[in-house]
């Protein structure tokens, strides 16, 4: 009994000790199978940051031959043939250009006050003064960042030799090919030239930046530019019009000097005829498109600053019996030759690149920074003494970028000085709070991948929300104010009461056309992108946040208004603006599906000529 006992135990020891034995293996089996798990969550891993090198490894290619074909974004139907965009900007220059132009003089001429305090006339639509001044302030943002690129290229431009002429820098990539090689490459869709890349790697750094969510942070060059730029614009403006009036002898007459040197140039360059033949050619097909129509509308108030209290400001500063009406005729009519002018200029030079590297002239040609910053300094690059043609051209552009901050700059100053009176006696301090202000915001725009930031600002800052701004302060002046009274004020300034032309225009013909256009660039509206790079979702929200922001001023203190005042006058006026409001979104509503038609249908009765 005791020896089978003893045999049990031993039995059950072995057991124990095979049991334990079984643990340990499970338990390294365990250890294995995690190793397995870690190893291939490492290859995953690895796999995943190979796709992601891969990724941005096509995304460089794409960027290389999206500059490689024609080193340029394709120019806007609007703008190519330039004939087509002549048509609708002449059209919209006769029937709103100028009245409003006039009405704006005379706005601010007669009441002697900013964007915001001349809706004293008015107080209900004060938040349209509100509102121009918004987009004054967003403009300034990434304005001056332009004028701080400029400022780098003729910093660029002193040396015996142009760095956008070769490829033996150290931004260059292995696709760039060097400019006097460059004859028949932009067939080669892997090619870029020095130009694009000097703009794109060497100026922006855009190849250490993956989009908007990876800006980095503000290169030390472009920061001291702009900071120059701000500094400029403060020792500008700090005195008012006392100093930026003296300014302005400067930066307005020497951009015309400079564009009549380059056109004496451009003419005689090879291929600047077909250029300037490009340049007055009609596609009447054209006009069948929306775009172009709202391009015209929006070139018509950048170019003669209606609707960013820019004339408000200056003119109220005016002597109350000065000929406004003289001064809206001559000014906004040299405007418009001025542009006319400077097209034959553009396209000189563009003409001359086409024939130079044998492509057509719409694979040359193009809009935004890519015109300024690529092509131009790609054609001065090939002329004899470069880099003197270069220090005049980026002067040119230091000159008008600084006369247009100026009065944009001018526009939010003096705006918020007539309303709250107290800052006139301390202009100095708050011009440094606004340029200052600006300085800071502008800073995400000199990142490494600040142009996402430039060209989202550049969306969305000054589009609809300005012709929406231009919409309701025509509403208010002709149905709220009157144009009777409006007219009988003109009167009182100038001595001849405006004819019926003008009050037909501003109380029907502008108002019309500026609702039209509103509605069309809602429909007709698409995202912002910058060559192959399409912005997410949340910078699309972030861009509509900003352009909602200044046009619900104009509701919100039309709100605040009518309950602050006292009887049933709140009633009534709420009831009014209410009914104003609603037609509005009801017209918009109504045009959407029409606007957003093909238009095909107009094809066939429309024909192209030749001016």
């Amino acid at each position: 009994e005791r020896e089978r006992e003893e045999r049990q135990r031993e039995r059950e020891r072995e057991r124990e000790t095979e049991t334990g034995r079984e643990r340990d293996r499970e338990r390294e089996r365990e250890r294995e199978r995690e190793t397995e798990r870690q190893r291939q969550g490492d290859r995953d891993r690895e796999r995943q940051r190979e796709t992601e090198r891969e990724r941005q490894r096509e995304r460089e290619r794409e960027r290389e031959r999206e500059r490689g074909d024609d080193e340029s974004l394709s120019i806007p139907v609007s703008l190519f043939p330039v004939g087509a965009f002549l048509v609708p900007y002449l059209f919209f220059m006769v029937i709103a250009g100028m009245p409003l132009f006039y009405m704006e003089l005379a706005l601010g001429q007669y009441n002697r006050e900013g964007a915001a305090g001349v809706w004293k006339i008015c107080p209900i639509f004060k938040g349209v003064g509100f509102t121009v001044i918004l987009i004054s302030l967003y403009v300034g943002f990434y304005y001056n960042v332009i004028i701080a690129w400029a400022l780098f290229y003729l910093f660029s431009s002193f040396t015996g030799e142009l760095p956008w002429v070769h490829c033996n820098n150290t931004w260059n990539s292995p696709n760039c090919s060097d400019l006097w090689a460059f004859n028949n490459s932009l067939n080669d869709t892997h090619k870029s030239t020095p130009a694009a890349e000097y703009f794109e790697r060497g100026v922006l750094h855009l190849q250490d930046s993956e989009g908007i969510a990876d800006l980095g942070l503000p290169r030390w060059q472009l920061t001291s530019c702009l900071a120059v730029v701000i500094v400029v614009l403060y020792f500008s403006l700090w005195k008012g019009v006392k100093t930026s009036g003296k300014v302005v002898w400067i930066t307005a007459t020497m951009p015309y000097v400079v564009l009549t040197v380059l056109l004496l140039r451009g003419v005689t360059l090879p291929g600047a005829m077909d250029g300037i033949k490009a340049y007055l050619s009609v596609d009447f097909l054209r006009l069948c498109e929306p775009q172009v129509w709202i391009d015209a509308a929006t070139q018509i108030c950048f170019s003669l600053g209606v609707g960013f209290g820019v004339l408000i400001a200056f003119s109220s500063y005016n002597k109350f019996s000065n000929n406004c009406y003289r001064d809206a005729i001559i000014t906004s009519s040299i405007n418009s030759l001025t542009s006319f002018f400077s097209g034959f200029v553009i396209f000189s030079f563009l003409g001359y690149m086409s024939h130079k590297h044998s492509v057509p002239l719409d694979k040359v040609a193009t809009d935004g920074p890519g015109l300024v910053f690529i092509i131009y300094p790609e054609a001065i690059a090939t002329l004899p003494g470069s880099s003197v043609w270069a220090v005049i051209f980026f002067i040119m552009l230091l000159t008008l970028g600084i006369d247009s901050a100026m009065g944009g700059m001018e526009s939010v100053i003096t705006g918020l000085m007539d309303e709250f009176k107290f800052l006139h006696k301390h202009r100095e301090l708050f011009t440094l709070f606004i340029v200052v202000s600006t300085f800071l915001i502008s800073l995400f725009c000199v990142t490494n991948g600040g142009i996402y930031v430039f060209t989202l600002l550049d969306h969305f800052a000054a589009g609809t929300s300005i012709l929406f701004g231009v919409l309701i302060e025509a509403i208010g002046i002709a149905w709220f104010y009157g144009v009777d009274r409006f007219s009988d004020d003109i009167e009182e300034m100038i001595g001849q009461r405006p004819g019926l032309y003008w009050r037909l225009c501003w109380k029907f013909v502008s108002p019309c056309f500026l609702l039209f256009m509103v509605v069309v660039s809602f429909a007709t509206f698409n995202p912002p992108n910058y060559g192959t790079y399409t912005f997410p979702i949340w910078a699309n929200m972030i861009g509509w946040c900003l352009a909602i922001s200044s046009m619900t001023m104009v509701p919100l203190y039309a709100i605040y208004k009518m309950c602050t005042l006292p009887g049933k006058f709140c009633d009534v006026s709420l009831v009014h603006i209410s009914l104003v409001y609603i037609s509005l979104v009801y017209i918009s509503l109504m045009f959407n599906r029409a606007i957003t038609e093909p238009s095909t249908r107009c094809a066939p009765y429309l024909g192209s000529s030749v001016m």
